[in-house]
C-alpha cells in the first residue's frame, strides 16, 4: 500500500513539473498557458525544456522574451483567454492562422506597440473589429481574412500608418470603406473583397497610395465612378469583379498593370477606343477579365500587342457584331472565353495550332458558321464549349476522340453531325443535343456473289423469322395491354384522327383544378416546336400525346397550373405545363413572351421546347427532366413516398405492396454532388438577372423548382412565366412560397415588390436545405425552438456552431471547413435587409472558389 501511494505521488509530481518550473509572469508561462487552455496537445512540445527551442516559438537575444509566435494550423480552438499571449509585450510578430478560434481575449490589444506583423486568417472569429487595432502604431502586415468579422471597418485604421499589407477579405463588413484609411501611405496590397462593403471608393485613393501594387474590392456592393484609381502609378493587380461599378473603363488600363479583372459590374462604352486613352503596356498584360458588363464596339485594336496574355475573358457584352479576332500571336493564351460576344463567321481553321497552349475555349452563344477545324493541336484542351452557334457538318474525329481526356465539352445546338457509338444517351443528350447520328451501316459485299438457290433460303429464312418476329411482338404488346390496366399512371395513346369533327371548349378535370381550352376545332390550333418549325402539330396532336390530358398523364400540380407528361413525334419526352390562371396579355403579347423565353438558352436552365395558345390558356412545353426535383430527392426518397410535383412519374415502378425509386440516392450523400446542385442553381439564378436583358426575376425560388438533367446536372424551371400573367397572379407570386419568402415580401406590405435579392434570399434556403438535408418548416431542428431552417442555421452560425447543422449524411464525406463556409454564404443571402445580401454574381465566386472532391 506504502509502494502504490509512493507511486501515485511520484507521477503526479512528474505531470505538474511543467508547471514548478515556469514561473509566473513569464513569457514561458504565458504562452504554455495559451496552448494548453486552448485545448493543444502534442508531442512536439516539450514544455520542461527552454520556451526558445519550442516550435514556432522565436526570442529575442536575451533568450527571455518572445519576439515571434507562429502558430499556424494546431487545431486550436475556442476563444483565446485572459492573461495568455495579450501579456506578450515584447511580440513583433503574431501568426494564429488556420486555426478554429471564436474570439479574441480583452486584453488582446495590449501586446504592445512592438507588433509589425498579426494574422489570424481562417479562423471563425466574429464580432466587430474593435477600434482598438488603432493600438498597434507599428503594424505593417494585417491578416484577418475568412473570418466571420462584421460591422463597420473602423475609422481608427487611419492611425496605422505603418501598413504595407492589409486583408481583410471574406468577411462581413458593411458600410463604407472608412476615408481613414487614405492616411495608410504605405500600402503596398489592400484586399477587402467579399465582404459587404457599399458606396463610393473614397475619392483621391490613386494619389493617397503612391506605392499601391495589389488592390482586390471584388465582390462588394461598391458603385459609381472609378475616376480615382488611375492615380495609382504603382499598380500591377487590380481587381473589381462582382461589383456595381459603371462608367467608361479606358481610363484604367494603366502602366504597370499586368493583371486586370473588371468583370461582373455595370461598365459602358466602347472599349475599341481604350488604347486612345491609356498608357498600359499591353506586352505586359497577362490576364484579362471584362465579362459580364455592358461593354460595346468592336474588341480591342491592340490586342495582337498583349503577348504575354494568358487568361482572356470578354464573355456576355454587348459587342457589335464582328468577325472572330485575330489572336494568332497570342502564344501563351491559356483561357479564352468569348461567349456572347457576337461573333458572326467561321472559326479560324488554325485555331487550335495558332493556340497550342490553350486549355480552356468558350465560343458559346454567338452566330459562328462553317466547320470545325480538324483538331490538330488541342493537347492542352481540357474545356471546350461550342454550343449555341449555327456551325454545320462533322465534328472531326481526331477531336472527338480527345474527348474523353477532357473536363468538359458541349456541342449542343449546332447543326453538326457525328458517329454517336462511343457516346452515352446522357452525354449525347447534355452534350451532343441536336446533332445528327451519322455512324456508316456496315453491308455484306459477299451477300452480293451468292448464288440463287441460296438466295432463296435466305429469303425463305427471313420470312420464317419476320413471322416469329411478328408472333413475338404480338404478345409483347399483349402483356403490356394487360399491364397498363393495372397501372392508372400510363401514358393512353389516343388518336383524335379517328374523330375528324372534334371540337371544344374542351374541359379538363385534375384532382384539384378544372380548366377549360376554348378550342373550337383541336385541328385548326398550332403547337409551336421551336427547333422544328416546319412540323404540322396541332392541339389535337397534343391531346393525343397527353391522352387528352387525361389525370393518368398528370405530373404535378404546381402554382402556374397542371403538368402533364406526353412524347413528340420522334420520341422526344415533353413536360406540358399548362397555366390556368387566366392572362392578361393578348394572344400576339403572349406568344412574342413565349418565343422569347424559347431563345433563353442556359446549362442550368429547363429547356422550353414549344408552346401553345389554346383559347384563354397559354401552354408551354418543356423538356422533361427524367431525375426528378431536388424537392424529392433530398426530402421525398428515403421515405419511399412520390409525390406528384416530380415530373420523373417513370422512375416509379410498383412492387409488393411498396414503391420504391430506380434511381439511386446514394450521390446525395456526397458533399461534391450538393455543392455542384448550389453551383449550377447558382449560375442559372446569375444568368437570368446578369446575362438576360431585360432581367428575369424568378419570384419563386425552390427546392422543388430546381431539376436534375441527364447527367444529374442541375437545372431551374418556371423562370420568366410570371410577366405572361400580368396582374392576375403577381400578387401571389410576389409572395413566394412558404418558407422562402424574404422577410420584405411576407410582411403586410401591399406595395412589396419581387427584386433580384428575393431570388437570392430563396436561394439561401435551397443552400441551407442542401447543406442540412431539412425542410424549410416542419421539421426538427435539433436543440432548438425555432419554427423554420432559416432560423436556426442562422442562429447556429452567429454563435460559431455552424457545423452542427450539417447534414449527418455529408459531414464526413467532404470538407467540413468547405460546408461551413457554404452555410455562411447561406447566412448572407438570408439577410433580413436585401442590402446585405449579395447578388447572384457575388454568389457564383464564392462557390467556385470552393474545390470539393470528387463524389464517391
Amino acid at each position: 500500500m506504502g509502494i502504490g501511494l509512493f507511486g501515485y505521488f511520484l507521477i503526479l509530481s512528474l505531470c505538474f513539473r511543467t508547471f514548478v518550473s515556469q514561473e509566473p509572469n513569464t513569457d514561458e508561462f504565458f504562452v504554455s498557458d495559451f496552448l494548453l487552455q486552448m485545448g493543444f496537445s502534442s508531442s512536439d512540445y516539450n514544455f520542461t525544456s527552454p520556451i526558445c527551442s519550442w516550435k514556432g516559438v522565436f526570442c529575442d537575444r536575451s533568450r527571455q522574451n518572445v519576439n515571434a509566435l507562429v502558430l499556424s494550423g494546431l487545431g486550436l480552438s475556442g476563444s483565446i483567454p485572459d492573461n495568455t499571449i495579450g501579456k506578450l509585450t515584447k511580440l513583433q510578430s503574431l501568426d494564429l492562422s488556420h486555426n478554429r478560434i471564436t474570439g479574441l481575449s480583452s486584453d488582446f490589444w495590449s501586446l504592445g506597440p512592438s507588433l509589425m506583423s498579426l494574422n489570424l486568417s481562417r479562423n471563425l472569429i466574429n464580432g466587430s473589429l474593435l477600434s482598438n487595432i488603432g493600438n498597434f502604431g507599428k503594424l505593417e502586415h494585417l491578416d484577418l481574412s475568412s473570418n466571420l468579422f462584421s460591422g463597420r471597418i473602423p475609422e481608427s485604421i487611419s492611425t496605422l500608418s505603418a501598413l504595407q499589407f492589409v486583408n481583410l477579405s471574406r468577411n462581413d463588413f458593411n458600410g463604407n470603406l472608412p476615408d481613414g484609411i487614405l492616411n495608410c501611405n504605405s500600402l503596398v496590397s489592400l484586399d477587402v473583397s467579399s465582404n459587404q462593403l457599399n458606396g463610393n471608393v473614397p475619392k483621391n485613393l490613386g494619389a493617397a497610395f503612391p506605392e499601391l501594387r495589389f488592390l482586390n474590392l471584388a465582390r462588394n456592393e461598391f458603385h459609381g465612378g472609378v475616376s480615382d484609381l488611375p492615380g495609382l502609378k504603382s499598380l500591377t493587380y487590380l481587381n473589381l469583379s462582382g461589383n456595381l461599378f459603371e462608367g467608361a473603363v479606358n481610363s484604367l488600363f494603366q502602366k504597370p498593370l499586368e493583371i486586370i479583372d473588371l468583370s461582373q459590374n455595370q461598365f459602358q462604352g466602347h472599349v475599341s477606343q481604350v488604347h486612345f486613352s491609356s498608357s498600359l503596356d499591353w506586352s505586359s498584360l497577362v490576364f484579362l477579365d471584362l465579362s459580364q458588363n455592358q461593354l460595346s464596339g468592336k474588341l480591342f485594336d491592340d490586342l495582337m500587342q498583349a503577348q504575354s496574355l494568358k487568361h482572356l475573358n470578354l464573355a456576355h457584352n454587348r459587342f457589335s457584331r464582328q468577325k472572330f479576332p485575330q489572336l494568332e500571336k497570342l502564344l501563351h493564351l491559356e483561357y479564352l472565353n468569348l461567349s456572347t460576344t457576337s461573333l458572326i463567321g467561321p472559326i479560324p481553321s488554325d485555331l487550335f495550332l495558332q493556340l497550342g497552349n490553350l486549355k480552356t475555349l468558350d465560343l458559346s452563344q454567338n452566330h459562328l458558321s462553317g466547320h470545325i477545324s480538324d483538331g490538330a493541336g488541342i493537347s492542352n484542351l481540357q474545356i471546350i464549349d461550342l454550343s449555341q452557334n449555327n456551325l454545320t457538318g462533322e465534328i472531326p474525329s481526331l477531336l472527338l476522340q480527345r474527348l474523353s481526356g477532357m473536363e468538359k465539352f458541349n456541342f449542343s445546338y449546332n447543326n453538326l453531325s457525328l458517329c454517336a457509338s462511343n457516346f452515352s444517351p446522357e452525354i449525347l443528350k447534355s452534350t451532343f443535343f441536336g446533332s445528327q447520328d451519322n455512324c456508316p451501316i456496315a453491308a455484306d459485299v459477299d451477300l452480293f456473289k451468292k448464288k440463287k438457290h441460296r438466295s432463296k433460303r435466305l429469303e425463305l429464312a427471313l420470312a420464317i423469322t419476320l413471322s416469329l418476329f411478328c408472333v413475338t411482338l404480338g404478345l409483347i404488346g399483349l402483356v403490356f395491354a394487360c399491364r397498363r390496366k393495372s397501372r392508372p399512371w400510363t401514358v393512353k395513346r389516343l388518336s383524335f384522327k379517328e374523330d375528324p369533327n372534334v371540337s371544344g371548349p374542351f374541359s379538363f378535370q385534375t384532382d384539384s383544378t378544372t380548366w377549360v381550352a376554348d378550342v373550337r376545332t383541336a385541328t385548326s390550333v398550332h403547337v409551336v416546336i421551336f427547333d422544328k418549325p416546319l412540323l404540322n402539330f396541332t392541339f389535337a396532336d397534343l391531346l393525343s400525346v397527353t391522352s387528352n390530358f387525361d389525370r393518368g398523364t398528370l405530373l404535378a400540380e404546381g402554382r402556374f397550373g397542371p403538368v402533364y407528361r406526353g412524347f413528340l413525334p420522334g420520341g422526344t419526352h415533353i413536360a406540358v405545363k399548362v397555366l390556368v390562371h387566366g392572362s392578361t396579355m393578348s394572344d400576339q403579347g403572349a406568344a412574342k413572351e413565349l418565343e422569347y423565353l424559347g431563345r433563353i438558352k442556359h446549362p442550368n436552365l429547363v429547356p422550353l421546347i414549344g408552346y401553345c395558345l389554346a383559347g384563354d390558356q397559354r401552354i408551354a412545353i418543356y423538356e422533361y427532366m427524367e431525375n426528378g426535383n431536388l424537392q424529392n430527392l433530398l426530402h421525398d426518397l428515403p421515405l419511399g413516398v412520390p409525390r406528384t410535383e416530380d415530373w420523373s412519374t417513370d422512375t416509379w415502378e410498383e412492387g409488393e405492396s411498396k414503391v420504391q425509386n430506380i434511381l439511386s440516392a446514394e450521390s446525395l450523400t456526397t458533399w461534391a454532388f450538393r455543392h455542384k446542385v448550389a453551383l449550377g442553381t447558382a449560375r442559372s439564378l446569375a444568368f437570368l438577372h446578369h446575362g438576360c436583358f431585360p432581367q428575369i426575376i424568378h419570384r419563386d425560388v425552390k427546392a422543388s423548382s430546381v431539376y436534375l438533367g441527364p447527367a444529374m446536372e442541375p437545372r431551374l424551371s418556371d423562370f420568366g412565366l410570371a410577366k405572361i400573367f400580368g396582374s392576375s397572379l403577381a400578387d401571389e407570386l410576389t409572395r413566394g412560397s412558404p418558407g422562402y419568402t424574404p422577410p420584405e415580401l411576407s410582411q403586410a406590405n401591399e406595395a412589396a415588390v419581387a427584386t433580384s435579392k428575393s431570388d437570392v434570399y430563396g436561394f439561401g434556403v435551397v443552400l441551407f436545405e442542401l447543406l442540412t438535408g431539412k425542410k424549410p418548416l416542419e421539421d426538427e431542428y435539433p436543440g432548438e425552438s425555432e419554427s423554420n431552417l432559416v432560423s436556426w442555421v442562422r442562429g447556429l452560425v452567429r454563435k460559431n456552431q455552424a457545423s452542427r447543422a450539417i447534414d449527418p449524411k455529408i459531414r464526413d464525406i467532404g470538407s467540413e471547413t468547405q460546408m461551413v463556409e457554404a452555410l455562411r454564404i447561406g447566412y448572407l443571402c438570408t439577410a433580413d435587409l436585401p442590402s446585405k445580401r449579395p447578388d447572384m454574381q457575388q454568389i457564383v465566386g464564392l462557390l467556385k472558389d470552393m474545390e470539393p472532391g470528387p463524389s464517391h
